[in-house]
Parts: C-alpha cells; sequence; structure tokens
C-alpha cells in the first residue's frame, strides 16, 4: 500500500486530471487498496469541509474551477469579435472565470444567448481562464425580468414592471446579489415553478431607485437590452481620429451650405442650398445639393467602430437622453457639420425642373463648411418676415432659394402622392430635475417639410446611383398593406361614412383620397390612426421591392449615418462604386448584407418600442399627480378585454377594463372592431368620443386605467362603470335584431388570401 498523499497532491492531481475525479481514480493513481481507501476518504471529506473541493454526486472537482463538461451561455462579442461564454453553475468565490468559445471547423454558428453543452480545457491566458468548444445547442437566452424586488424572509420576489404582467418571480435567498428592497433589478429565470407555483429567477444586475429622476429611459434601455456604453476600444479607436484634409476631395467649402435642426441638436449630420438653374434649357429649375457627413471615413469596414455601430444598428432616442450609435468625439464633432469648421462629406448635386422633377444628379467626396448652423423656427421665423442678425445676411442668397425650391419640390410631390398621414407629434419637456414639466405637440413647419424633401431627392439619387453602378446596398423597403388589413380600414371608413374602393389595385392616392374625405370631420384622427395601422412596417434588405408608402420605385438611406447604420452601408457602396478610397464596401460585408439587414431592421423596432415605453411611463409620471381627474377622448383600440382611449389633452392611451363596462356581457366582434352590449345593445367602437375619469396612473409600467363616464356625449345607463350596481333598475332590453345582424355579417365575411 502506498503513502497517503497529502492534501496538496490530491488538489494537483484533480486539477491536472478534470476527468477523473471520483474516489476510484484518485485512490487508482496514487496505488491506494483495501483499509487505506478509507483515510483517504477521510482526507478528501476535510477538504471539502474545507472549501477546496466540491462533491458532485460520486465526484470531486476544485470549488474554484469549473467540470470538464458544463452548459455555457453564450455572450455577445467582444470589440475584436472574440465570443465568451458565461458558466452557468458556478459555485466559487468572486465572479465566475472567463471561458472563450472556440468554433470548430463546421460547427454550426452561434448567436448572443444560445445555451450549449461545452468541453472545457484549462488555459493560462491573459484574459481567459477556459476554453470551450461545442459538444450541442440545448437552448437559447433565458427568459429576462425587469421588476421591483420585494425583500422577504425567503429570499424575495420580483414584481415586473411590464404592462399587462401579473406574475410575480420568487428569488432564493443566495440569488439576490443583495438587492434592497423596493430596488429595481434585472432578473433572469433560473428554474421552473416553485412551491409557491411561481416561476423562480436570479437578480442578474441592481438599477437603483426606480422613481429616481432620469430613471424610466434608464429602464426602457435594460428593458430592451439596449447597449448604451462603449468598450474602451472603441472609444480609444474614436479619440485617435483625426479631422480630414482636402487629399483628393472636391473642394466645397466655398459653397454657402447651412444646417437646419431641432434648436437643441447636438450633431448636424445634413446640409442644403438651392441655386438657381442658370441653364436656358431648364428655366425656373435649380440645383440642389445635400452633403452628409462622412462617417465612412472615420469607421472602416471591421474595425471596432464598425463592430460596435453594427451591433447598435441605431441611435435611440429619448426625452432626457441619447443612446448614440457613435461615440460623441464623431458623432457630435468630427462628423458633426459644424458652423464655419472644415468637414469631410458625401454630397450631391441635383438638377430639377420647374415642376419639381429630378432632371440628373451627381456625386462626390468632398469637403465643405458650413455657412450657419440654424434652426427650424429660425429659417421660418426669417422667412415669414421676422429676420434676425444670423438669418438676414443669408435671407435672399440662401433661405429663399431653399423655399422657392421646396415649392417646386412639392409640384413633383403632389403629383407623386406620398402617403398623407396627418399624426401630430408628442414632445415631453422636462425640467431640471429630470420630471415632465409639460406635454407639447410638435409644431410642423414648411422648414421640417422643406428639409424632408431635400433628403428624400438625396435617398432617391443614392439608390438610382448604386443601381446603375450594379453595386449592393442596402433598400428602405416599405411594402403594400396586407388584404386584411385593407378590410378592416374600410370598415372602419364604412362605419364613419366614408368609401375606400375595392377591386382596384391599391395606391396612396386612393388613401390619400380617404384622408382628406375625413380631413375636416370629427373622424379625421380615428381615420389617420387607422390608415397607420394598416400599414407594413418598413424594413431594410439587400432586395429591392419599392417604398408603397412613400410612392417611390427606388429608396434608400444616404442622409444620417451617424446615427444609422443602413446609411453608413450606402455611403461604402458609394466609395466603392467610385473608387474612392479603400474604406468602400468590403467583400465581407457583402457576403452577410442580408444578416445585417435584418439585424439592423430587429434594433430598428426595438429602439421604437423603447422609445415608445418610455414615452407612456412619462406620461403616467404627469398624469399621476392627476387622478380622479376628467378627460374627452376618443375611443383607439377595442379588444376582447377592454376599450383603449386616447385622451385629447396628452395624446395618452389608457385603458378601460372591461369589467369596468357594466355587469353585462359584451359581444366582441374583431371585424369591426366593436364590444355589444348583451342585454343594453350598447355598441362600443373605434373612434367613438368619450369623457373618462383617470382612476389610476402607474409610472412604473405606463399604465393608465379609466373609467368610462359619457360615450358620445351621452350618460351610460344607470349602474354601468366602476363598482356599479343596478338598484332598482329592471334590465334593460337587448337589442337583439342589431345583434344577430352583427353576428351574421361578421360571418358572411370571406377571408381573402393574399397573392
Amino acid at each position: 500500500m502506498n503513502q497517503i498523499p497529502d492534501k496538496a497532491q490530491i488538489l494537483q492531481w484533480i486539477t491536472d486530471n478534470p476527468t477523473l475525479t471520483n474516489k476510484r481514480d484518485i485512490a487508482k493513481a496514487f496505488g491506494i487498496k483495501g483499509a487505506a481507501r478509507i483515510e483517504l476518504k477521510r482526507v478528501l471529506k476535510e477538504l471539502e469541509a474545507e472549501g477546496h473541493l466540491q462533491k458532485r454526486r460520486k465526484t470531486y472537482r476544485d470549488s474554484d474551477g469549473l467540470p470538464p463538461v458544463t452548459v455555457l451561455q453564450i455572450l455577445p462579442p467582444d470589440e475584436d469579435g472574440d465570443q465568451f461564454a458565461l458558466p452557468m453553475e458556478w459555485h466559487g468565490d468572486g465572479e465566475p472565470p472567463r471561458v472563450l468559445y472556440v468554433a470548430e471547423k463546421g460547427a454550426m454558428a452561434l448567436k448572443t444567448g444560445d445555451r450549449i453543452l461545452g468541453r472545457l480545457k484549462a488555459v493560462k491566458a491573459e484574459d481567459h481562464a477556459y476554453e470551450a468548444r461545442l459538444i450541442r445547442r440545448i437552448g437559447t437566452n433565458p427568459h429576462r425580468i425587469l421588476g421591483i424586488f420585494r425583500k422577504s424572509a425567503e429570499g424575495g420576489r420580483i414584481v415586473p414592471i411590464d404592462k399587462g404582467a401579473d406574475k410575480e418571480w420568487t428569488v432564493a435567498p443566495g440569488a439576490t446579489i443583495n438587492a434592497k428592497d423596493g430596488e429595481l433589478v434585472e432578473a433572469e429565470q433560473s428554474g421552473p415553478k416553485g412551491r409557491m407555483g411561481l416561476p423562480r429567477a436570479r437578480v442578474i444586475n441592481r438599477l437603483g431607485d426606480p422613481t429616481a429622476p432620469r430613471a424610466v429611459s434608464l429602464i426602457a434601455i435594460h428593458q430592451h437590452g439596449i447597449p448604451d456604453d462603449f468598450p474602451d476600444t472603441v472609444m480609444a479607436e474614436a479619440d485617435r481620429a483625426r479631422p480630414a484634409g482636402l487629399g483628393k476631395r472636391e473642394d466645397l467649402r466655398d459653397i454657402p451650405l447651412i444646417t437646419i435642426d431641432p434648436a437643441d441638436a447636438r450633431d448636424k449630420d445634413d446640409a442644403v442650398l438651392a441655386i438657381p438653374d442658370d441653364d436656358p434649357e431648364n428655366p425656373g429649375g435649380f440645383i440642389l445639393w445635400v452633403a452628409i457627413a462622412d462617417v465612412a471615413h472615420y469607421v472602416r469596414p471591421g474595425s471596432a467602430l464598425d463592430r460596435e455601430a453594427r451591433k447598435r444598428g441605431n441611435s435611440t432616442y429619448f426625452p432626457d437622453r441619447v443612446v448614440p450609435m457613435l461615440p460623441d468625439r464623431l458623432s457630435g464633432d468630427l462628423c458633426s457639420l459644424h458652423e464655419d469648421v472644415p468637414r469631410a462629406c458625401m454630397a450631391v448635386r441635383m438638377k430639377i425642373n420647374v415642376d419639381g422633377e429630378k432632371i440628373s444628379h451627381r456625386f462626390t467626396r468632398g469637403l465643405m463648411q458650413s455657412a450657419a448652423s440654424l434652426a427650424y423656427e429660425e429659417v421660418q421665423a426669417a422667412i415669414d418676415g421676422n429676420v434676425t442678425e444670423r438669418t438676414e445676411p443669408l435671407l435672399d442668397e440662401v433661405i429663399r432659394p431653399l423655399y422657392d425650391a421646396y415649392a417646386a419640390l412639392k409640384k413633383a410631390r403632389e403629383v407623386r402622392q406620398p402617403l398623407d398621414l396627418d399624426l401630430p407629434e408628442r414632445r415631453i419637456i422636462l425640467n431640471e430635475d429630470g420630471k415632465v414639466d409639460s406635454i407639447a405637440f410638435k409644431d410642423r413647419l414648411d422648414a421640417h417639410k422643406l428639409i424632408e424633401e431635400f433628403m428624400v431627392l438625396a435617398n432617391v439619387a443614392a439608390a438610382e446611383e448604386l443601381n446603375r453602378l450594379r453595386r449592393p446596398l442596402l433598400f428602405r423597403v416599405h411594402e403594400e398593406p396586407a388584404l386584411d388589413k385593407l378590410d378592416a380600414l374600410r370598415e372602419v371608413a364604412g362605419a364613419s361614412g366614408f368609401t375606400l374602393a375595392k377591386g382596384q389595385v391599391l395606391q396612396t392616392r386612393h388613401l390619400n383620397g380617404l384622408l382628406n374625405a375625413a380631413a375636416e370631420s370629427e373622424f379625421a384622427e380615428l381615420i389617420n390612426m387607422s390608415t397607420l395601422r394598416s400599414m407594413t412596417q418598413a424594413y431594410y434588405s439587400p432586395d429591392n421591392y419599392g417604398h408603397f408608402g412613400l410612392a417611390l420605385r427606388n429608396y434608400a438611406h444616404f442622409t444620417s449615418p451617424i446615427r444609422r447604420y443602413a446609411d453608413l452601408i450606402v455611403h461604402r457602396a458609394l466609395i466603392l462604386g467610385h473608387g474612392w478610397g479603400d474604406d468602400g464596401l468590403s467583400p465581407d460585408e457583402i457576403e452577410i448584407l442580408s444578416e445585417t439587414a435584418k439585424q439592423i431592421s430587429d434594433n430598428e423596432r426595438r429602439s421604437m418600442a423603447a422609445e415608445r415605453d418610455t414615452t407612456d411611463r412619462y406620461l403616467a409620471a404627469y398624469l399621476s399627480e392627476r387622478v380622479g381627474n376628467e378627460f374627452g377622448g376618443r375611443i383607439s383600440g377595442v379588444t376582447r378585454f377592454g376599450v383603449f382611449v386616447r385622451l385629447d389633452e396628452t395624446g395618452a392611451d389608457g385603458l378601460i377594463p372591461i369589467r369596468e363596462l357594466g355587469n353585462e356581457f359584451f359581444h366582441h366582434d374583431p371585424e369591426t372592431q366593436t364590444l355589444t352590449g348583451s342585454q343594453s345593445g350598447i355598441e362600443i367602437g373605434l373612434g367613438q368620443r368619450v369623457l373618462v375619469r383617470l382612476a389610476e396612473a402607474v409610472p412604473v409600467t405606463g399604465g393608465l386605467s379609466l373609467d368610462l363616464l359619457e360615450l358620445e356625449g351621452a350618460k351610460l345607463p344607470s349602474g354601468r362603470g366602476r363598482g356599479g350596481n343596478r338598484r332598482g333598475k329592471g334590465p334593460v332590453r337587448r337589442k337583439e335584431n342589431k345583434a344577430k345582424a352583427k353576428t351574421a355579417k361578421a360571418k358572411r365575411k370571406v377571408v381573402r388570401k393574399r397573392r
């Protein structure tokens, strides 16, 4: 019998032989037989008690190490493009060791959040302790929760902040990471339901006081997984950037291009100019210039900046902050077209005729110097006769020609007939403490429309140019509405007294006819909202399917590469097509263009959802001090669980739960989007005017609960509404014929399949 090894020898053996860790393997390695195994067992027990080893079934392993085979969760690629993985089981002290995922040739591609069974190998690398190779893929990212932590003797619970989420999650005592009661936390599902019937979760991030000023956008950022911190390598790369010189660029510094932006804009990425065309063959025509910051010069394909920009896809805008696609060194400085500062640009020179039709265009890579940085209101005031010291010198030579060119572009727009929705945009104004000071609707000035028309024309020119050059690009695609959505719109229009003809190829001019017919009526907002809901969502694609809403066959985003990755792709395609440098679209980028299109389209929707949720929460916070007040509004949505109402004053949407409509059953007709009372026969539908009382406003979720007081100016029958009971009243006779007719109408509907 060999001598019993000391503890250090046993630990070294387990470290060197992670697959041979049961008691029999250890005994065999040291030649321990018979009764001596009892002594070995005692030593192993002592190592376990001291925390050096952990027993897993019949094997022992280093408590500060990982088993040779374990479950891993794939993390997002780092700034160098390496994929690391998080071990799902870790019992050591401190943070779990870093694991580098090494993809073998022919292995399946893994995405962020995938769970795999991996084989580990301990390594002595500078930034990781293990390398993992794929055995098999076993799952994807666990369900994430954002909520309020409620501490208890058994650990705690998490109350989700998502609107409509009513189930809570239990947290074990060792999975709270010391979260405090009432704190906002991020957690993930950690197991099946516990003994209370609630799913289990573990806290992975503490986010602080949910009621703190400016916490609203922070909630949205974490809830939707929007990256809001730049890696050090990305920041270092941005800090190393220097202003571009003239070099081989076209010198545009003597052209009086100006920027027109919101008064509080930090970045200025587009500049414009209009010059009357002196060509006798183009009487009344104009030369239009649109110059855009040359982001491609600073964000090279494959660089850390490029990988981070692609991951984000776009900038996300909140009332109190911006989560930018690029670091401020670029977005607010080198790629911002500041007044009287030379800046690298990509520009297009376009010739239009007196009717606003584009005759020709020419793209160039240049160096410009903005003659002025103006605000929309400033420019509009100047053209309306209220000039200032800044705008007076520019009025005749720069500002007035812009409006004259816009008048020509409006003619072309009227012929083209893009969809002309009238949907006022809300503006949330915060005070110095980060609380909502007021809610206002943004003015739509001709200055805004002027810039929009210039940008649309430049985007068309970019798509046409790359088609001519036969270079790959990302188109901005907006497909025509689905037939079932159009049928729903026709139902709403018909119920409001308007008509949207059937049996013809739908064009935007048909929808504009409907919008114009409703424009001066009480149904204007309803028809606008219903038309918007019938539209498909725009997206990016390397294939061109046209842009229905703008009534354009060729359309690509060219004008905002500071805040949209798609525009950067278009800039690089132009550089490649014209041979303007080595920073054009690379073969690797072209190969994954479809993947890029999907990713940035998804990220755009993520940003839209985050911005919408933030607006809802700010509105709820603003209205929380007015619970009990009465508001006028219009029904904006009808579902089987209640009625949504858009309030006139703020544009906020609140819910009247169906249980608060009364003590009768309501028949929901999804085709006509109505609720019909089974006893009273009352019909509740889209667009009806209502008077409501604000019953509850929950800032942390953005939810508003309303009580219905009046429908179309009439009081509801006695006993209806919150807490109502029929006392001394007989049942209201049901309007049976009307209800039966509605049911029959729904049954007669023919479901048409889209060709």
